[in-house]
């Protein structure tokens, strides 16, 4: 990331204001100009990557249909938390949703396989795995279970990062008892409660008033979450332990997209898809700077040794019982990618 364009980020972060992005949003949804109004909503901040680039996504997509399709986006958790929100692109009252696929696991199991703590090592695991064979099995579990469909790229969320208020994290055994909080994932609290920790499902709306006033000591999230959602100031020490990682799938409801004639699904497919792909850059070229960026706000940064984790995660048979869980087809398609786990 470029000087000028991380300065500029920080400068819209501190000047965001949620008034100010439910005026800037909706103007490209003016539903008396277009042939096809559709909304899109997720849970994070105007400032962040996903939201930045959906914006531009939606300038797309109405300059080539020619201003037939626009598309309303509701950032920052405006219509609801994510629950809220899951439930309404079921029932098709918004027709887009960007979600993880731990907490899409509540509906689709097999949606969480691909953040099975510390299986991917890196990115160059990652995207193979997730615009390849195992991208492709998750997507025809969300296809086949529910009212929602996933476009074929996946958006980055990022390595997942622990944050403390009380001590810092460089080896399993700190994780022992800290109250931790999670998001409202199975998985989630099965990894943690295999590290003796005591995580409590919050969700993310709330995530910096539980942190503020103590009734969790830490959060795990990626930087750039860590970032837009201001945790640093309620938060102490940031272990990089790139525990899991995690991502969006752009979720869609059939019957509202299946209203689009062909050639406007082709429109909205392909630029959601590119926007996927550029929000990857954007979060690779933002988490380089950011650490730097949270370091001047105070926080204390360490890395810890994640074979250590893996092993613990091992013993406690973390992997094998999720392994069951997701059945042999699933777990096979994920060691293609990450090598032997359970």
């Amino acid at each position: 990331m470029s000087h000028i364009t991380r300065r500029r980020f920080l400068k819209t972060v501190s000047a965001a204001s949620t008034v100010a992005a439910t005026s800037m949003y909706t103007r490209h949804g003016n539903a008396q100009a277009a042939e096809f109004t559709l909304k899109f909503a997720n849970n994070l901040p105007t400032t962040h990557p996903i939201t930045r680039q959906a914006e531009k996504m939606v300038a797309r997509i109405a300059e080539e249909s020619k201003g037939r399709v626009k598309i309303q986006i509701f950032p920052n958790n405006q219509l609801g938390n994510d629950a809220d929100m899951l439930a309404q692109v079921r029932s098709g009252a918004i027709d887009f949703f960007t979600l993880s696929p731990l907490i899409l696991g509540v509906l689709v199991p097999a949606a969480q396989i691909s953040g099975v703590g510390f299986a991917f090592k890196d990115y160059s695991q990652v995207w193979p795995a997730m615009d390849g064979d195992l991208g492709a099995y998750v997507r025809k579990q969300i296809d086949a279970r529910s009212s929602l469909f996933a476009f074929e790229k996946i958006w980055d969320s990022g390595y997942r990062q622990i944050t403390t208020s009380t001590r810092p994290i460089n080896s399993p055994a700190d994780l022992k008892g800290l109250k931790l909080r999670v998001p409202p994932s199975p998985l989630w609290t099965s990894m943690f409660r295999a590290f003796e920790s005591a995580p409590t499902s919050i969700n993310f709306a709330e995530v910096y008033s539980a942190l503020q006033t103590r009734i969790v000591e830490g959060q795990e999230n990626p930087l750039s979450v860590i970032w837009t959602g201001k945790i640093y100031e309620v938060q102490k020490y940031c272990a990089v332990t790139n525990h899991m990682w995690d991502g969006f799938w752009f979720l869609g409801n059939k019957k509202s997209f299946a209203r689009l004639p062909k050639d406007l699904q082709d429109i909205v497919a392909r630029n959601i898809n590119l926007a996927a792909v550029d929000q990857r850059k954007e979060i690779d070229e933002l988490n380089k700077s950011l650490m730097v960026e949270m370091r001047t706000k105070g926080l204390q940064f360490n890395d810890p040794d994640p074979q250590v984790f893996r092993e613990k995660l091992r013993s406690a048979g973390f992997y094998e019982e999720w392994r069951k869980k997701f059945g042999d087809e699933a777990w096979a398609l994920l060691e293609k990618y990450t090598g032997k786990l359970a």
